[in-house]
């Protein structure tokens, strides 16, 4: 089997294995199962190159519950930390643990696991793309803007925030749910936005992150309890954003706006699947700040053209968002909509509203807005004052060079 194959098998089935695996063995053995996982894919790139299992999922499951087992009995802890798994009734009740509803109850517990709130908000997207995902130190690294180092430190104090805190490795219940249910979807979310706009200077999409997010929410599917209205908005949210993911870009790897995309490349399938989530989202009030997201991505997609997009239902989307959610971005996105209605008075209102400081490593955003309102009221000298600050503000390669192909066409 090409190692490539290996690749792929170890990111879509290494969650699923320390996840049943620490079902069986605890959390407190986490750290041991993740190790125990991953020589199992060391031992299977070396075994497989000219004799390929006719099951790979099912060798990778049982030789890593035998690696962990193999691990344990060096410490000298089987006899009293180890089940045995192999003879008698409970041999039969653990290996149930490896049906696929089984395996999908234990990636709930693991995802409930690594969005748990009792760690810290900036650690739990490391930990649930290594404990869920399998992303790699490195990958996780890559895909943050962060050191290896760094990544190591987060994931070491969680693992110690669980042992120490006695956390569960179970999914909530009753009025623990839903609040614990809002940590896991917020993790997922900012998964999805860093692969569909990463802040990576040299790659503005990361589909690798976006499915995975996608992947990740379809598991809440698997239980009724967290089968939310919310849940089918973000999910349907992330869709239609995935649908217009192979026309961000050109074939020279240049970013493109909405009015440059071919419409006829977005992914219909991903269109449909993200209209029939979206219908069972509304069934129910109340309305999260994922319905009206998703309600704003759907306003784009509908319009045939860019010139017949429904502005006017964007911005009452925007804001009714924006009450419900007071973000700075949220205005930016209402001033961008009011370029586009050429409501100019109202687009500076919007802008005056908003602070450099609130916007973080989007500020660059507000600085290029304010160059397309000075544009349009035909102050060449601060269009290029403010689109020359974006080009110094923005880290990402491809937007820097649309903004610089902006600034060129401002001088034409």
């Amino acid at each position: 089997m090409e190692p490539k194959n290996i690749d792929h098998l170890f990111r879509h089935h290494y969650g699923k294995m320390v996840s049943v695996l620490t079902r069986i063995f605890g959390l407190a053995h986490l750290e041991t199962i993740e190790d125990a996982v991953q020589d199992t894919f060391v031992k299977a790139t070396l075994s497989w190159e000219d004799n390929p299992p006719e099951h790979p999922e099912a060798w990778l499951t049982k030789a890593a519950k035998n690696r962990v087992l193999d691990i344990f009995r060096k410490l000298n802890a089987e006899k009293k930390r180890v089940p045995q798994i192999d003879t008698g009734m409970q041999g039969i009740v653990l290996n149930e643990l490896f049906l696929d509803d089984e395996i999908n109850d234990s990636q709930l517990r693991m995802i409930f696991t690594a969005c748990h709130p009792n760690l810290d908000s900036r650690d739990r997207i490391s930990f649930a793309l290594k404990t869920v995902s399998g992303f790699s130190i490195k990958e996780i690294a890559s895909a943050l803007l962060m050191k290896e180092e760094t990544v190591k430190k987060r994931l070491s104090r969680s693992r110690k925030v669980i042992e120490k805190a006695g956390i569960l490795f179970q999914i909530p219940q009753g009025k623990e749910l839903l609040p614990r249910l809002e940590s896991v979807m917020e993790v997922l979310y900012l998964i999805f936005n860093e692969g569909f706009h990463s802040n990576k200077p040299a790659m503005l999409v990361r589909k690798d992150l976006c499915s995975e997010a996608i992947r990740l929410c379809k598991l809440l599917f698997k239980n009724k309890a967290t089968r939310t209205g919310s849940v089918y908005a973000l999910f349907a949210l992330m869709c239609f954003h995935a649908a217009r993911l192979d026309t961000k870009m050109d074939e020279s790897n240049e970013l493109l706006d909405l009015k440059s995309q071919d419409r006829s490349k977005w992914y219909f399938p991903l269109m449909k699947l993200g209209d029939s989530a979206m219908n069972k989202a509304v069934e129910e009030a109340p309305f999260s700040s994922y319905h009206y997201e998703a309600a704003i991505a759907a306003e784009h997609l509908k319009a045939a053209t860019f010139e017949e997009t429904n502005w006017r239902a964007i911005l009452n989307w925007y804001e009714q968002l924006y009450q419900l959610q007071p973000m700075p971005i949220h205005l930016l996105n209402m001033a961008v909509v009011c370029l586009q209605k050429s409501d100019l008075h109202l687009m500076r209102h919007y802008l005056n509203e908003l602070k450099s400081a609130n916007l973080g490593q989007r500020t660059y955003l507000l600085h290029a807005t304010w160059a397309e309102y000075y544009l349009l009221k035909d102050s060449l000298p601060q269009a290029i004052e403010s689109i020359d600050r974006a080009i110094a503000m923005v880290t990402n390669k491809q937007e820097k060079s649309f903004l610089e192909n902006k600034r060129v066409g401002m001088l034409l």
